[in-house]
């Protein structure tokens, strides 16, 4: 089980029903209405795709400015330097811009600061370098909103800079030519959430003037998808047209880069979705700049090359395998200082060590923001100098918290969901103790658990066939905002189970009723799934359509598995009969016949129970418990016997029990001497002359 909590959405039925009435398939009808999307209309407006962005780029502050001076530049052969960041939306800006700016022509230079040695952001000995090499005017892309003092060095040099980024603005903006950020809170953009690509997207196509804008979109739209799915950008108004249409163009792209790393990847000829660019292509180009070699993904995707793409594809690949390698010591490493930690340094988790990768710290503080649920903060150490990578948890404000822990930092950068920062070593206890205190202040005391989101749960397992996953694809492209469905299966039976993958991955086969579903759990071993053939679990997945030698088939992927909160036929029938035993109701003869407990099945569940209750209270989720409980102690009808004779011990003043919302609490209580089971009133109802309500 990875999640505490599964938060199961409940789709209203009347909704589902208009939905459906509208020729909306079931499944599709589902995630609309557990959405909120409940009328036909709503539904068609919801689903429709922009073909075109419809937004002025001059629109956005100081965007009027910045085309004025790249405009001049080009004309008067100015010397052009383009100064990005080492991320996939970083390099994807990069190569945007500088593919247009080479188309009119200009003289250009590229800049991709290596994060090991360079660190994020600008640098005055970059800008310096740039300088030195001729460039007049600078253009950041993804990144510059907060280098105040950098800008003002290239300003003193006599170098312009014209600053395009999608980051938050400190106070003071930098002093440049022109500062194009939707988040400047003077720029009436009605979209803030563009992506750096995004940005720089909508710089070009305001250099190119309205009448060449879709021309250009056309070009460059694959590019920003790629950028803007990378970046997690949510998946709304210009971002949804903007990766739409980007997919869509994915197979005739003129960059011969892309084709390489499809090709590379297994995925040339096949369908392409958000889902395989956030997963497949964007960590290959990541991996880059996580290893310091950013320039390698800018190359391949400048490249016309086609024998030269190939080859960097190639190296891509194989830099991203090292990475995984890398980032697993990491997280290791990491998990090991969190054991170390004191309860009160668990609301924030902020680690560090001289002996990480710079580069991969931010990818493992991912991993760990969803293991632990909790925000994360990796922190590589070199010289008495610490780098880290930050990611949030639960939509906590990363921006904002470290903006309260400023005066213990060097600098810092990023948006409220990923950042980064520099501090000095000594500082790192105190920065730890005071984020610790933020996390909890901003959550009211209460700490976030592990919780997944899921649309709803299957009502009608008959009707999940491969076409109606099909029509799923009208909700793409997922991503922030617009995720993925996640469906559950709410009391089903493991039929089968195998290890697969070298041992690394489980299939399994469920069934409901009469339905039956493959599935797969990735990195998820059969000893950590902790289930057998003949459990009953609920599971939560992705629907998907798995293609094996040819054929074609609907498979379930796992997101998580936990034992079965959903009684069975069988458990509802003898929970509701101890409630009635116990609450005084009416039973039959047939009904106290089946209730009577012998004193050797009491015995096997005591022993059973204080086995379990001995080293201290046991808190579970009360079905599970019982099963596994009843299951331990045996006997006829142990379940049954199981769940009544907690009852008569707690009765007894043996235990301590409770339930809320589905959670059991137990706890042994010190007694003296023996005690009388048989004199529980319970009991005595059971027996010939008893009460005969």
């Amino acid at each position: 089980m990875k999640f505490k909590k599964w938060n199961i959405g409940a789709p209203a039925e009347d909704a589902v029903a208009a939905l459906r009435g509208a020729g909306y398939p079931y499944l599709l009808s589902t995630v609309l209405a557990a959405r909120g999307v409940s009328t036909p209309e709503a539904a068609a407006e919801h689903l429709d795709r922009e073909r075109t962005l419809t937004l002025s780029p001059m629109l956005m502050r100081d965007m009027d400015k910045a085309v004025e001076r790249i405009q001049r530049a080009i004309a008067d052969g100015e010397t052009i330097a383009v100064f990005g960041d080492y991320d996939v939306d970083g390099i994807t800006s990069t190569v945007l811009l500088l593919d247009y700016l080479k188309s009119c022509g200009a003289e250009c230079l590229r800049y991709i600061p290596r994060r090991i040695e360079d660190g994020y952001g600008l640098s005055k000995d970059a800008i310096r370098g740039l300088y030195d090499q001729g460039a007049t005017l600078m253009i950041t892309v993804d990144c510059g909103i907060t280098g105040n003092d950098e800008v003002d060095y290239a300003n003193s040099l006599g170098l312009d800079v014209v600053v395009t980024d999608h980051h938050e603005c400190k106070e003071t903006l930098p002093r440049a030519v022109a500062v194009v950020d939707p988040h400047r809170p003077d720029c009436p953009y009605p979209f803030k959430h563009l992506a750096g690509v995004g940005v720089a997207m909508k710089l070009v196509l305001a250099l190119g003037g309205e009448s060449r804008e879709d021309a250009l979109f056309a070009r460059y739209c694959t590019l920003a998808a790629i950028g803007t799915i990378a970046d997690v950008m949510r998946m709304e108004g210009e971002n949804r047209t903007i990766v739409s249409c980007g997919l869509e163009a994915l197979p005739h792209t003129d960059f011969v880069g892309v084709h390489a790393l499809l090709k590379e990847t297994g995925l040339l000829g096949k369908p392409v979705t958000s889902i395989q660019i956030g997963f497949v292509l964007s960590p290959r180009i990541n991996a880059a700049g996580r290893m310091g070699a950013a320039d390698l993904a800018a190359d391949l995707l400048e490249t016309a090359d086609p024998a030269r793409a190939e080859e960097l594809a190639r190296q891509l690949c194989e830099l991203n395998r090292e990475r995984q390698a890398v980032e697993q010591a990491i997280c290791a490493d990491a998990i090991s200082q969190i054991g170390a930690l004191r309860a009160e340094e668990r609301s924030a988790l902020v680690l560090s060590s001289e002996a990480w990768h710079q580069g991969v710290v931010g990818i493992v503080a991912s991993r760990l923001s969803e293991k632990y649920s909790c925000p994360s903060f990796m922190i590589h150490l070199k010289d008495g100098v610490g780098k880290g990578s930050c990611r949030s948890y639960g939509g906590f404000n990363l921006f904002a918290a470290l903006e309260s822990c400023a005066d213990l930092l060097d600098g810092f950068g990023g948006h409220e969901l990923a950042a980064g920062f520099t501090i000095p070593e000594e500082n790192i206890p105190a920065f730890r103790t005071r984020m610790n205190r933020y996390v909890r202040s901003a959550s009211g005391g209460e700490l976030p658990v592990s919780s997944l989101e899921i649309d709803a749960a299957i009502t009608s397992p008959g009707e999940v066939t491969l076409e109606q996953v099909e029509h799923l694809g009208q909700l793409e492209p997922y991503g922030a905002g617009n995720p993925r469905p996640v469906f559950a299966l709410l009391g089903a039976t493991v039929d089968t189970l195998q290890s697969v993958g070298q041992g690394k991955h489980l299939k399994l086969r469920l069934s409901k009723g009469a339905c039956h579903f493959d599935a797969i759990f990735f990195s998820v071993t059969e000893t950590e799934c902790g289930i057998q053939p003949g459990s009953r679990v609920d599971a939560a997945f992705h629907l998907q359509a798995n293609t094996f030698r040819g054929a074609t088939t609907l498979q379930l992927q796992l997101i998580d598995l936990r034992p079965s909160l959903t009684p069975s036929r069988h458990e509802s029938e003898a929970l509701e009969l101890v409630d009635r035993l116990v609450s005084g109701g009416e039973l039959t003869g047939q009904e106290r016949v089946r209730l009577r407990t012998s004193r050797e099945q009491f015995i096997a569940c005591w022993v059973a129970l204080e086995r379990r209750l001995r080293p201290g209270k046991a808190e579970a989720d009360a079905l599970p418990y019982l099963r596994s409980l009843s299951a331990e102690a045996g006997g006829n009808e142990s379940f049954l016997r199981t769940v009544l004779a907690i009852q008569v011990f707690r009765e007894r003043g043996l235990i301590s029990a409770g339930e809320r919302d589905g959670r059991l609490s137990l706890c042994l209580n010190p007694t003296q001497g023996k005690v009388d089971l048989f004199a529980c009133p319970y009991l005595a109802r059971l027996c010939p002359g008893g009460d005969r309500k």
